[in-house]
């Protein structure tokens, strides 16, 4: 894994982030975009196995419901992004050709 995608990946999940973790993953992987993909869904899971919202009268209140549609709404763009390990697709790597021909006269 290059310097340019640690950064990514990084940038994606936060600096805090283990770099030894991610350069392990990415070995298994071999794909920046699966590697950030998994550690949400990790972080997700993570969230989903506590209760989401605990409440003490009077005391406190912890509410993860919004951390969890956040996570979910990260991964969901995280599909559209193009990281830096892949090729982005142009509008002209999109075009075909296809040979035309006459068509019969009646």
């Amino acid at each position: 894994m290059n310097s340019d995608v640690l950064r990514w990946l990084q940038a994606q999940l936060g600096p805090e982030t283990d770099s030894d973790d991610l350069a392990a993953r990415y070995e298994r992987l071999r794909s920046a975009k699966a590697v950030a993909v998994e550690v949400i869904r990790e972080r997700l899971a993570a969230l989903l196995a506590e209760p989401l919202k605990v409440t003490v009268n009077g005391v406190a209140t912890i509410d993860n419901s919004a951390n969890v549609s956040a996570l979910e709404r990260r991964a969901a763009q995280m599909l559209d992004e193009t990281a830096p390990d892949e090729t982005p697709v142009t509008r002209h790597d999109l075009l075909t050709t296809v040979p035309l021909s006459a068509r019969p006269r009646r």
